[in-house]
């Protein structure tokens, strides 16, 4: 007779029941998005950003890391960060340019599911950023959603920019969209937390714009999420320069950069 398996703990499924709620505010943000209810579905988008932030760290904390995790957060996140903003956009906008538009909307999403198959499997590791440098490899999921959003948080947050011109809506959501996926499978080094170091003179100031993002979130969420959203995408080469930097600092022998050439 075959032994029974041992109980699994509470703790070890809070993080994946947060993940499924993850996945599901992205899959409703759909549903909003065809009963043409923008505002929520963009939302939903950002709300299971928000998850997603928290799941791993909730995990971690717990000690309730496992493969099966892994695996579901990233099922999640091809959902919620790649099939849910590629449809709510063409719902929104790109279906105005007829079939081309559903081909951005499938080239996001497919860029989306390629960078996760990526990251899984740790393809060309030596050739990316390295995790320990602090630096992430091309845009994440959540943060391409983001970017891929952007139009449309641009448009909330100006009462209906566009409105009268859809097919200029189109396009600029076309071209921002297929930024966003080709971001999100791009070699180039972008910020993480760990390569944010904050000064200790500078506490106050952070926590001073961290208030001020709070009170521009309340007063006007869609432009401060477009702002964040432009922000965050202009600050890739800044990015890359950091890395190349670190890790020509890190490669070169010690005390070379401490070398004073001989004068003459």
């Amino acid at each position: 007779m075959t032994p029974a398996r041992p109980a699994l703990p509470l703790r070890a499924l809070i993080p994946n029941a947060i993940t499924m709620l993850a996945l599901s505010s992205g899959a409703t943000g759909v549903r909003f998005a065809i009963a043409g209810e923008f505002d929520k579905a963009g939302a939903a988008i950002v709300i299971a950003a928000l998850l997603d932030g928290v799941d791993g760290r909730v995990a971690r904390l717990l000690k309730g890391t496992s493969r099966f995790g892994a695996e579901l957060d990233s099922l999640s996140d091809v959902t919620a960060f790649g099939l849910a903003p590629a449809l709510i956009l063409y719902l929104w906008a790109l279906s105005d340019l007829g079939q081309l538009g559903w081909v951005v909307a499938l080239l996001y999403a497919v860029c989306c599911a390629l960078r996760l198959a990526r990251f899984n499997a740790s393809i060309d590791e030596d050739a990316l950023p390295k995790k320990k440098l602090g630096f992430t490899t091309g845009v994440p999921a959540p943060a391409g959603a983001g970017l891929a959003l952007a139009p449309l948080f641009f448009s909330l947050g100006t009462a209906g920019m566009w409105a009268d011109n859809p097919h200029q809506r189109a396009v600029i959501t076309a071209i921002v969209v297929t930024l966003a996926g080709l971001a999100m499978v791009s070699p180039l080094a972008g910020w993480s937390w760990q390569s944010v170091r904050v000064p200790r003179d500078a506490r106050v100031l952070v926590l001073l714009a961290v208030g001020l993002f709070a009170a521009l979130l309340a007063q006007s969420p869609w432009l401060t999420l477009f702002s964040l959203s432009a922000l965050y995408g202009l600050s890739f080469p800044l990015a890359t320069l950091a890395y190349k930097k670190r890790r020509q600092a890190l490669l070169s022998p010690p005390g070379e950069a401490a070398r004073v050439p001989e004068s003459g």
